[in-house]
């Protein structure tokens, strides 16, 4: 809690150290500020739907497998890498002389400049939060109940009113602990904005970098850091499945 408690006292810190509101009074009432934050959802947004739309499917097919933690552990591993490692490498493979530019070059297609775009920026991210999603999606998967599936076939019901009916509420919480997983770090990415977004993607996490090593601005910086663990706390009770709050206040 010590650097929570740190950054909230310096948010209410001008350059001098003097205590003033003038950090959030700027923050709520400067449009730059506003369009980082809106920036800031869209992408972690886009991150979380692309994520979703792979893993689901994914995540299902998976569990059908005979060797099913095998494959598991292959998408896990990349988790165990680091990620200014995987950045760089996505350098390397999105660069005008990269991997993919080869390949382009065998259909006569000339050198694209895939780096510091927003295209990039989504792909590489996306990339790097699948296995966050996938596994607790896996997860739900694998504890649904063989005799429900059968049951609502033999009840005449179709493959899709099945996973509309049975499948998907029933994984709902895998997909809730998914989306936390994915969308509330996304709100904060700003290595990946730096090195493979370049100056095309801008976020809060970016602002943050920039008040803290650039203008050396640490009052404006942990305010803006403040707000962002605020949006991230109210993400987290939106996502939170209310049964089992509802459970935790009771109990």
């Amino acid at each position: 809690m010590l650097p929570i408690i740190l950054i909230t006292y310096q948010s209410f810190t001008d350059i001098a150290g003097k205590l003033t509101l003038s950090n959030y009074v700027t923050f709520f009432t400067n449009g730059t500020f506003l369009k980082m934050t809106l920036s800031s959802f869209w992408y972690a947004f886009l991150i979380t739907l692309f994520a979703l739309l792979i893993s689901y499917p994914a995540a299902y097919i998976l569990s059908t497998l005979k060797r099913a933690q095998l494959w598991l552990l292959l998408i896990i591993l990349p988790t165990w890498i680091n990620l200014l490692l995987k950045a760089y490498a996505f350098i390397g493979i999105l660069g005008r002389d990269g991997m993919v530019n080869s390949f382009l070059g065998f259909f006569g297609v000339a050198p694209q400049g895939m780096l510091f775009t927003s295209f990039a920026f989504l792909f590489v991210a996306t990339y790097i939060e699948i296995p966050f999603m996938i596994l607790p999606i896996y997860n739900s998967v694998i504890e649904l109940d063989p005799a429900l599936l059968r049951a609502s076939q033999d009840l005449g019901a179709s493959k899709f009113q099945t996973f509309k009916k049975v499948v998907l509420p029933l994984t709902l919480p895998g997909i809730q602990a998914g989306v936390q997983a994915v969308f509330i770090p996304s709100l904060s990415l700003f290595m990946l904005t730096r090195l493979i977004g370049g100056n095309k993607v801008i976020t809060l996490g970016t602002a943050i970098e920039e008040y803290f090593l650039t203008t050396m601005n640490w009052g404006m910086g942990s305010t803006i850091g403040v707000i962002l663990i605020a949006i991230m706390i109210i993400t987290m009770v939106f996502t939170t499945d209310r049964k089992k709050r509802n459970r935790r206040v009771n109990f």
